[in-house]
C-alpha cells in the first residue's frame, strides 16, 4: 500500500511540475540585411521607451543606433563614435528616452545623448577606474542609476552625484539589474551570491537560499505585480515577491526546472505584453508569462539550425518584439534578423486551444483515477452507491 501511494505521490509531482508548451517554433524567421560583413563582436541592446530606436553596443568600443521597425534598413542607422576601445557590455535608456547609459570594462561609463548623438564620460568615473561594469540599469522614477561589476561593486549613480558604493555588496560578478516599473525597487542577479533587492533608499538586502543557484539574469516584466522572476544555469527560475513596504522582507520562492527544454538560458530580453522572452544557447527563445509562470518554445534550436545552419551556431546577444511574435534578433556576429508569425498561426492557435481543453479536462480525470485505482475505500464506496454489492449478493443466493 505505501509503495501504491509513493507511485501516486510520483504522478501528481510530474502533473504539476512547469512546463514548457510546444516543442516547434512559433515564428517564422528572416534574415535582413547585417550590420556588417565582418564579426562585430554585439554582447547587449536596449530598446528606445517610444520604441523607436535600439541602441547595441559590444566590443572594443562598439556602438550603434538603429530603428526599432524597420531594423534591416541600414540608411536608418546612427554609428556612434565612443572614443574607447574596451568591450561594452551592457546599455539601459533613460525613462525619459533623452539619454542612455553605457557600462564597460575598466570603469568606462557613458552617456549617449539623443540630441546631438554624442556619447560622453559621465561625471565621477575616477571612483570605479580598473573595474570591469556588467551592467547598468535607470530606475523606473530616472533620478538613479545602478551599475554592477564583474568583483561585485554596485554603485548608485546620478549626474550630480557621480558614483556611490552601495554598503554590503559581496564578490560575485553581477549578471543582471531590473528595476520594477510603477516602485522605486530593484532586483540584481549574481553568479554565485545569490539574488538581492535594493531598497528605494539604495539599501542591498541579500536573499537567504538563493545563493546556491547560479543567476545569469533578472526581470521585472510586469509592472502590475510585486514580483520579478530570476533566471538561473540548468534551466531554473524563481519567482521574487516584492515587499512594497519592506523591501528587506521580501523572499523567493523554491526556483522550478523548466525539464522539458534543451540547452540552457544566457540572457533575457523583455517581450511584449509584460512578459520576459528567454534566450538560451543553443539558438531559441522563450517566452515567459510572469503572471502564471508558464512558458512556450518561440524559437526552437532545431527549427533554426534547419532554417540556417551559420547564422543559428551564432549567440542571441538582443531581441525585442514591436508586436506580439514579431520583431528582431540581433546575433553576436551582427546579423539581423526578423521573425513574424506563420500565415497558418490561426489554424495553430486553434489546434492549441483545443488541446488545452483536452489537458483541462483529462489532467483532473487522471489525478482521480490514480486516486481511485490505490483507495479500497473509495472502491468499495463506489461499488456501494452503484449497488455492485447487492448484484453480488443475489448471485452468491442463487
Amino acid at each position: 500500500m505505501r509503495v501504491n501511494f509513493l507511485v501516486v505521490l510520483f504522478c501528481l509531482s510530474i502533473l504539476i511540475m512547469p512546463t514548457v508548451f510546444s516543442a516547434s517554433s512559433v515564428v517564422e524567421m528572416e534574415l535582413e540585411e547585417s550590420l556588417s560583413e565582418s564579426d562585430l563582436g554585439i554582447l547587449a541592446g536596449d530598446k528606445s521607451p517610444n520604441g523607436e530606436s535600439i541602441l547595441i553596443i559590444g566590443k572594443d568600443g562598439y556602438a550603434n543606433q538603429i530603428s526599432a521597425l524597420d531594423a534591416g534598413d541600414r540608411s536608418k542607422d546612427v554609428e556612434l563614435i565612443t572614443g574607447r576601445n574596451v568591450d561594452l557590455n551592457d546599455v539601459s535608456w533613460h525613462p525619459r528616452g533623452q539619454a542612455a547609459l553605457i557600462a564597460g570594462d575598466l570603469g568606462i561609463a557613458l552617456r549617449y545623448e539623443t540630441s546631438d548623438h554624442g556619447v560622453t564620460l559621465v561625471n565621477g568615473t575616477g571612483s570605479i577606474i580598473g573595474r570591469n561594469l556588467t551592467t547598468v540599469e535607470w530606475r523606473q522614477a530616472g533620478d538613479y542609476a545602478y551599475f554592477g561589476a564583474e568583483d561585485g561593486g554596485v554603485w548608485k549613480f546620478a549626474e550630480g552625484i557621480g558614483f556611490v558604493a552601495l554598503d554590503d555588496s559581496r564578490n560575485s560578478s553581477i549578471t543582471g539589474i531590473s528595476c520594477h516599473r510603477n516602485i522605486d525597487i530593484c532586483v540584481m542577479s549574481t553568479l554565485q551570491d545569490g539574488l538581492a533587492i535594493i531598497s528605494p533608499t539604495h539599501n542591498l538586502t541579500w536573499l537567504s537560499g538563493t545563493s546556491s543557484h547560479t543567476w545569469i539574469d533578472v526581470d521585472c516584466a510586469d509592472p502590475i505585480l510585486n514580483e520579478c522572476v530570476g533566471f538561473a544555469s540548468g534551466l531554473r527560475t524563481g519567482i521574487i515577491n516584492i515587499n512594497s513596504l519592506d523591501s528587506a522582507k521580501s523572499s523567493v520562492n523554491t526556483p522550478v526546472q523548466y525539464t522539458t527544454l534543451e540547452g540552457d538560458f544566457t540572457k533575457i530580453s523583455r517581450g511584449h505584453g509584460s512578459t520576459s522572452i528567454i534566450i538560451l544557447a543553443p539558438f531559441s527563445t522563450v517566452r515567459q508569462y510572469p503572471v502564471n509562470d508558464d512558458a512556450y518554445v518561440q524559437i526552437s534550436s532545431q527549427d533554426a539550425s534547419e532554417w540556417d545552419p551559420v547564422i543559428s551556431g551564432r549567440s542571441i546577444s538582443f531581441m525585442w518584439e514591436n508586436s506580439f511574435n514579431s520583431g528582431y534578433i540581433i546575433t553576436s556576429f551582427g546579423n539581423v534578423i526578423s521573425f513574424q508569425p506563420p500565415s497558418e498561426e490561426v489554424e495553430e492557435s486553434l489546434v492549441v486551444v483545443i488541446i488545452g481543453y483536452v489537458v483541462v479536462i483529462s489532467v483532473p480525470g487522471v489525478i482521480l483515477g490514480l486516486i481511485y485505482m490505490n483507495s479500497k475505500t473509495m472502491q468499495n464506496y463506489y461499488a456501494k452507491l452503484r449497488g455492485f454489492d447487492k448484484k453480488k449478493k443475489s448471485r452468491k443466493k442463487s
